[in-house]
């Protein structure tokens, strides 16, 4: 049993609040951090910065940000043809920093069966946290690509189907949004009861439930229905943030959707565009007060959306939170500890310790003087091996 040592790197293991000189050694066989102070084998670190990987908590990996292979709900998006984007954009997240991630709405059970084939050792890619198909209403968010369910029963039912199909989150459209015509962010769609009902069935089984919900309204409605996160929590006032203080509910920005459909809006259809321009600013407020607050947050990129990539939206999204306010270590924590704790898999990732995932980043400067750095060349471990 061979393990590596690790020596003179300044280390943010996630806990602390600044990067230390810290050495730390690393089980070569099973990929993880371990106690020992000595390695059979030694890594000089000196002049390099070390992180955990990144955690993103919002993904669509069975999508083609650029609609050339397949549209997400679309005829063209078969099983085998979203698989195979869904094995790209799996390597494109790697190589990009991202470690482990939240997958909020798949198709034909994609994310749920390469998340366990990831977990035997069989798919060397980032760990997945699986959602299935999210639930919406009838007509509702995303529907071409979800349940469509209607009153608490058919929430309740379709709730437990994903949950015996072995998902770990329960993924809820609380509100439209901006990627779909004939519906706006501020719509209310599955009602206070409803999101409870899911809400319900996914504390049972000690799993999570998260609601993409952008106006104030559907919000509220979402977070007194007990969900973990809102997605992109658009529309914040005073009120609102107190609730999630109270509730201790987490916010998942993902500032880099409507930044993407903004940086392209010549080639995106009109409706999509204006509802994006109109919100970005409103968007870019509310995160940044919510940080101010003290609301806790975790990092997602919801790549798969109109021109949000996988390759190097995560490593972006960071700098957006930064520009709308969120200082660079509450950024670093919402791109590691904090989302660990959202996904419920701190005991094995979020941190730099013992006994831990060996899942870390080598870079050449320190991101939380200048966050911009996690855009450059960086070196990534998951689970001790080196991505390539």
């Amino acid at each position: 049993m061979t393990k590596t040592l690790y020596k003179n790197a300044q280390v943010f293991t996630g806990k602390n609040e600044q990067f230390e000189s810290l050495n730390f050694v690393m089980d070569d066989e099973n990929g993880r951090f371990v106690q020992e102070k000595q390695g059979d084998q030694t890594v000089d670190l000196a002049g390099k910065y070390v992180m955990p990987g990144m955690i993103n908590a919002h993904t669509h990996i069975v999508a083609d940000p650029y609609g050339k292979i397949a549209q997400l709900g679309s005829p063209d998006a078969t099983a085998p043809t979203a698989t195979f984007l869904a094995l790209n954009n799996l390597q494109k997240l790697l190589a990009d920093g991202v470690t482990y991630i939240r997958d909020v709405g798949s198709i034909a059970d994609i994310d749920i069966e390469l998340a366990a084939l990831e977990r035997q050792g069989e798919l060397f890619a980032p760990g997945i946290v699986a959602s299935g198909s999210p639930l919406t209403m009838t007509g509702g968010h995303f529907s071409a690509g979800s349940y469509e369910v209607d009153g608490v029963d058919e929430v309740r039912k379709y709730a437990r189907v994903l949950l015996k199909k072995g998902v770990n989150n329960i993924k809820l459209m609380a509100t439209g949004g901006v990627s779909f015509d004939g519906e706006t962010p501020h719509d209310i769609q599955l009602t206070e009861a409803e999101l409870k009902a899911a809400v319900e069935e996914a504390h049972h089984k000690g799993r999570t439930a998260n609601a993409h919900a952008q106006g104030t309204e559907g919000i509220q409605n979402a977070l007194r229905a007990g969900v973990d996160s809102i997605e992109h929590a658009v529309y914040l006032d005073e009120k609102t943030i107190e609730m999630f203080l109270q509730k201790g509910t987490y916010i998942v920005p993902t500032l880099a959707a409507p930044w993407a459909i903004n940086q392209n809006s010549e080639t995106l259809p009109d409706f999509m565009v204006k509802k994006s321009i109109k919100l970005a600013q409103a968007h870019i407020q509310s995160i940044g007060k919510a940080a101010k607050a003290g609301v806790k947050l975790a990092m997602g990129t919801d790549s798969g959306t109109a021109f949000n990539n996988f390759d190097k939206n995560s490593s972006i999204e960071l700098e957006l939170m930064a520009d709308a306010g969120v200082t660079n270590l509450q950024v670093l924590q919402a791109a590691t500890v904090n989302a660990a704790q959202l996904l419920q898999i701190d005991q094995q990732a979020g941190t730099i310790e013992p006994d831990k995932m060996a899942d870390f980043i080598v870079l050449d400067e320190n991101p939380l003087t200048e966050i911009k750095v996690l855009q450059k060349e960086k070196t990534v471990y998951k689970k001790g091996k080196k991505v390539e």
